[in-house]
């Protein structure tokens, strides 16, 4: 007894929360990516157990959905004072005389059970202690909040069917529509909803014509024939409309490193995606995609870089629906790169003066003796072409001479110059030998882009951002399936550094800030690394190969390079031009093989269509 009176009196000292902390803690179920001007690209969700839309204000759910749940829940909800006393009576007494119970919780109590814990009905209902606690809560509740900020709350927390809570997440599941579009109909299944959420749809019919004749009158008889068929379409629908978008794989990487561990996902995320470019490299690869259906070609991913802040401004993953296994993020999955690894490797036997763009190198078929037995390089087209210069060898992408130029480096020291530039390799350059100069190793399509970036920065690495103003440093990994988790505070990583004042897209080729946690590296002598990117945008020493008037030709200047690793079960193309860098990689993210897929006809066009949308 004592205990009992206790409870009680704690019961009364009870506090009502304020309405602003409530609106303020709520949580959707799923985060909003932002790209940088803050319009939403994606939503992702973060809470398995419930789904929750966003915060909807009273002014924004339709009159009729309000007059319904009133005359459903609480007739006298803006006569009482918490406590509907003559509804007591009236259960009272009808739980006395009849075998049917009936409830007398107005929708301020309702509210109150669904504010504190320990006031939630449980199966087998409240406790003794549990309603007066209700009553409490409720008394004090229109004490502090107006009417319109009750009703407001309560249609943002009540659960409704299965998962689904507050009146944004049924409105677009059930109805697919926002709150502020309910009709007559619409709004009374929802009111019938709430006293039973599970009930057949036959049973929540029937309440919800009865709802709806309260609202009407007698004109709604005949509704209520139509009511059924609505109500069982409206109840089989599962989707939530908003859950999706385009950047699936950059609005996973990113919430995983801005959490830091915390149970609690942020409610928006921006970011340095532009929006219209993110759609467009989508299109553009489903696009390309579509045309080599023919060719055994599924996957595909792009991203594009700001060369002077180190913005991504786009990060397609996979092709979406189109891709044989859309979950892989093919900006981070390791795959051979082919011959887009030669321009590191000339640059630098050019910046240790082993070479010049001038220097003859010899396409003649060559064998190497190594550990495992010769080694014999091949050209893509089977042919050789003599004495070539080193220009012509490079632009052209002829893999005899590459591998002469392998030769004098070394493969060890390339592995070195690779891992400098950010690009770091899953074994040494022993273990690949002068196979390396051909791209035998694995990369992902982020490290060899941002390494292309460098190229464009004079041999300046620095690091890539996600956040548009971020400062220190975030852990996310370098590539799938390596177990490796890097962070942004290595060279070759994804820092997330403040720009300076005034640095942002569309002033130029500006160095990017260096600050201690992400700092930038001169990765390769910026002598070499202006010869290589003159050789890249060379149309004329590439035309051997690719013709004059190739699909890599742009009317401003841009340097480029393709690449097709080996049984063609990868195709890339990299380049830049003075402001930004785009990566581009087709292929199957099983690792099967391509059926005759070219430099020119795989990647490159999707590199090509995003170099011309870029300079527009």
């Amino acid at each position: 007894m004592a205990t009992g009176l206790a409870g009680m009196l704690a019961l009364g000292a009870m506090a009502a929360p304020a309405f602003d902390q409530v609106r303020a803690d709520f949580r959707p179920s799923e985060t909003v990516l932002l790209d940088r001007s803050g319009q939403p690209l994606h939503r992702l969700r973060t809470d398995a157990r419930v789904r929750r839309g966003d915060w909807v204000r009273l002014d924004q759910v339709s009159p009729a959905l309000r007059q319904a749940l009133v005359l459903s829940e609480d007739k006298r909800f803006y006569e009482h004072s918490g406590v509907d006393w003559h509804a007591v009576g009236a259960a009272a007494w009808a739980n006395l005389w009849h075998t049917r119970t009936r409830g007398a919780s107005t929708l301020t109590m309702q509210l109150a059970g669904l504010l504190d814990d320990d006031l939630r009905l449980g199966s087998g209902g409240r406790s003794l202690r549990q309603k007066v606690g209700q009553v409490v809560l409720a008394t004090q509740l229109e004490a502090q909040w107006r009417k319109d900020q009750i009703l407001e709350a309560y249609l943002n927390l009540v659960p409704w069917r299965g998962e689904l809570v507050g009146i944004d997440a049924l409105s677009r599941t059930l109805f697919a529509k926002a709150p502020h579009g309910l009709q007559d109909g619409e709004a009374a299944i929802a009111a019938a909803l709430v006293r039973a959420p599970n009930a057949p749809a036959a049973q929540v019919a029937r309440r919800a014509c009865g709802v709806l004749q309260s609202m009407r009158g007698d004109r709604a008889a005949a509704d209520c024939v139509a009511l059924d068929m609505q109500t069982e379409a409206a109840l089989a629908r599962r989707a939530f409309a908003p859950s999706d978008g385009i950047a699936p794989h950059f609005a996973r990487r990113l919430l995983a490193a801005t959490r830091n561990g915390s149970d609690r996902a942020p409610a928006t995320l921006p970011s340095t995606l532009d929006g219209r470019l993110q759609r467009l490299a989508l299109e553009a690869l489903q696009g390309q995609l579509r045309e080599l259906r023919g060719r055994h070609v599924a996957d595909g991913a792009v991203i594009v870089l700001d060369n002077a802040s180190g913005e991504v401004l786009a990060w397609v993953g996979s092709s979406g629906a189109l891709s044989s296994a859309a979950e892989v993020d093919g900006v981070l999955a390791p795959r051979q790169p082919g011959s887009t690894l030669k321009p590191f490797l000339y640059a630098q036997a050019i910046a240790e003066r082993r070479i010049t763009a001038a220097s003859l190198l010899h396409d003649s078929p060559a064998q190497l003796h190594t550990a495992s037995g010769l080694y014999i390089p091949r050209n893509y087209d089977l042919q050789f072409k003599g004495w070539v210069s080193a220009r012509t060898a490079l632009a052209a992408s002829l893999n005899v001479p590459a591998v002469r130029v392998g030769v004098m480096v070394s493969p060890r020291a390339f592995a070195q110059q690779l891992g400098r530039l950010g690009i770091e390799l899953a074994e040494s350059g022993d273990y690949y030998g002068y196979s390396l100069a051909l791209g035998s190793a694995e990369v992902s399509l982020l490290q060899l882009t941002n390494a292309y970036r460098a190229l464009a920065n004079g041999g300046r690495l620095c690091p890539v951002r996600l956040l548009p103003n971020a400062p220190g440093s975030l852990p996310l990994p370098l590539g799938e399936g390596r177990g490796e988790t890097e962070t942004y505070s290595r060279a070759a990583s994804l820092s997330l550094p403040l720009p300076p004042a005034g640095e942002g897209r569309g002033e130029g080729n500006r160095s990017p800030q260096v600050t201690a946690t992400t700092p930038c590296t001169q990765a390769l002598d910026p002598g070499a690394a202006f010869i290589t990117s003159d050789i890249l945008s060379d149309r004329n020493a590439r035309a051997p190969t690719f013709g004059t008037d190739s699909i890599l030709a742009t009317r401003f200047w841009s340097a480029v390079k393709t690449g097709t690793s080996k049984d063609m079960r990868d195709n890339w193309a990299v380049g830049y031009s003075r402001r930004y860098t785009v990566g581009v990689w087709v292929g199957n993210a099983s690792g099967a093989a391509m059926w005759d897929v070219s430099g020119t006809s795989g990647a490159a066009p999707v590199w090509a269509t995003l170099m011309r949308e870029l300079h527009r």
